[in-house]
């Protein structure tokens, strides 16, 4: 009757016993998975940080001179255009809206243009150029205003005068936004009547 007994409690404990087994397997073969897993992807590999930290140190620099300089703000940069030979800068155009309309010193002249400035930089030089457009039409007006029936005749006038006009604007640039960055002016018309 003992055997018979332990028979018994053999068969029922066997059936418990294949359950924990097979949890088991199961909880295995799905850590197995995912270490496998992160394994093939990469998890495990040493990290090159010094990258990382090399930019992290750059940007720490940055912040660290913008907040010594904090009263100037760091110029924008120029924008490189690729070429395989050399290195040129990307030319960008921004017109004026309006005309500018002038009487010429000492005459019944009068001299009308439209105007179109170029930058090496980025589009914060034309933000600041929109924003201070005002300004910017005052001061070449004043030069435009400036010019007499003499320097009508000089045949570098155009030049001249696109020269002026482009230090007066850079020079209202310099004054409101601490840097100016136009490179050129160009008249996109120009009428002397």
């Amino acid at each position: 009757m003992a055997d018979e007994e332990i028979e018994v409690e053999g068969k029922k404990k066997s059936p418990l016993i294949k359950i924990i087994v097979i949890a088991l397997v199961a909880i295995l073969l799905l850590v197995g998975t995912a270490v496998g897993t992160m394994f093939v992807t990469g998890f495990f590999d040493k990290k090159d940080t010094r990258a990382a930290e090399e930019a992290l140190k750059t940007l720490e620099q940055g912040a660290a001179d913008s907040k010594a300089g904090a009263s100037e703000p760091a110029p924008p940069q120029k924008v490189a255009k690729e070429s395989p030979e050399l290195q040129r800068f990307e030319n960008s155009y921004m017109e004026l809206e309006k005309p500018l309309v002038s009487n010429l010193t000492n005459t019944r002249k009068v001299i009308q243009l439209n105007l179109a400035i170029m930058t090496h930089y980025d589009e914060r030089v034309f933000k600041n150029a929109k924003k201070h457009e005002f300004a910017l039409r005052s001061v070449a007006l004043d030069t435009m205003r400036q010019m007499t029936d003499a320097d009508l005749a000089k045949p570098e006038f155009r030049k001249e005068l696109a020269a002026k006009i482009r230090e007066e604007m850079n020079a209202v640039l310099q004054k409101y936004e601490d840097f100016g960055g136009i490179e050129e002016v160009f008249f996109t018309s120009f009428v002397v009547q």
